[in-house]
């Protein structure tokens, strides 16, 4: 990163992979979408934008790019610079928070409009948080009649916490509002820390009364909301989201991090895949250690074993003729049920079917049953 940029988050987001933020929950690639926004918001306020991206690693060509991905850290850079610069904005980040709506998010947003009620709309949402622009882990948790989203902060830099807090807080009402085109009050709203010089603006944004000093960042809604019929509720189209949602995922971790380094590990002895202590111990790092980070990355190392086989079994009916057993057995499955089994649950049919599916000839196909 250039030394134009001299902050202390600078040094933080300049350490190698392995400190710091390299493990951060936000530290995902993400569209450019966001950053768009952000350098709008700047312009709004009377910025140069040229000045803004300097030293952040962004370019007015990326962001021309409506395929474009952006480094978290490149992100929270810019979002820095915002903070330096308009620190007599009040509310800078419920500005901000305005301005993501459901289409900036792509086909996440998609999903989320075309689920049949808002519990699963939310839960597919945190299923795919990597999809989206949030810095802050965001959980959902539903009991004694109460919805409570949780947003955790202590991976984000505290020169840039306020604005990302309030950002991430104020964008699932606006997604909220998206949804149902009708306001759904809060009960609750609470912060960590003291309340900002600008806390009546966020008492009025939010609908309610925020309580500070509180030990986590919450909002807090009636848990039959959640059950809410969405207006524009389609089950094809939301199962078809999901699937896209699933896929950019994949594609987006397979190019960086330690999801990236577990696939290379398994890939190199499908039939015989070693387990996460192997893996853990040829990375050296403990098997917690694996597990935390690969929960940061948004996946767990079962759903690795399982993404490999799916994308070995699909390349090797594609491209080799070899039976349905012989792929079993290079896949590390026991037996042809099993494999049969796993294979209908990723394609949604048997292997023969799908032999079917690519013209294969139908000698090929009676063999490979």
């Amino acid at each position: 990163m250039p030394d134009t940029l001299r902050s202390p988050l600078r040094s933080s987001l300049a350490r190698p992979l392995g400190e710091a933020h390299a493990h951060a929950s936000w530290n995902f690639p993400r569209s450019t979408a966001g950053v768009c926004l952000l350098v709008q918001l700047a312009r709004d306020h009377g910025l140069d934008t040229a000045s803004l991206l300097d030293g952040t690693g962004l370019s007015q060509a990326l962001l021309d790019d409506p395929k474009g991905e952006v480094a978290a850290t490149a992100e929270l850079a810019l979002i820095e610079r915002l903070v330096q610069r308009l620190p007599h904005v009040p509310g800078l980040g419920l500005q901000a928070a305005t301005r993501y709506r459901l289409t900036t998010y792509g086909i996440w947003g998609y999903a989320l409009v075309s689920s049949p009620n808002l519990r699963s709309a939310a839960q597919l949402a945190l299923r795919y948080l990597n999809l989206t622009h949030a810095f802050t882990h965001i959980t959902m948790d539903e009991r004694d009649g109460q919805a409570t989203f949780t947003l955790q902060d202590l991976e984000v830099p505290a020169t840039v916490r306020r604005f990302v807090v309030e950002r991430d807080a104020a964008a699932i009402l606006t997604l909220q509002k998206d949804l149902f085109h009708v306001h759904i009050p809060l009960q609750e709203l609470r912060f960590k820390g003291p309340p900002p010089p600008h806390a009546e603006l966020v008492a009025e944004h939010f609908g309610v009364q925020p309580r500070y000093h509180a030990s986590a960042h919450q909002a807090v809604f009636r848990a039959s909301v959640l059950d809410m019929p969405l207006p524009q509720a389609n089950e094809h189209t939301a199962a078809l989201c999901e699937d896209l949602c699933r896929e950019l995922l994949q594609q987006r971790q397979a190019r960086s991090g330690v999801a990236a380094k577990v696939r290379n590990r398994l890939l190199q002895s499908p039939s015989q895949m070693p387990d996460m202590v192997a893996v853990a111990d040829a990375l050296c790092v403990t098997p917690r250690t694996l597990r935390r980070h690969l929960l940061a990355e948004g996946t767990t190392f079962r759903d690795l074993v399982d993404e490999v086989r799916h994308t070995l079994a699909t390349e090797l009916m594609s491209t080799a003729e070899s039976p349905d057993k012989e792929i079993a057995q290079l896949l590390g499955f026991h037996d042809l049920s099993a494999f049969i089994q796993a294979f209908r649950r990723w394609r949604g049919v048997t292997p023969s079917a799908y032999r079917q599916q690519l013209g294969q000839p139908a000698r090929f196909v009676r063999r490979a049953r």
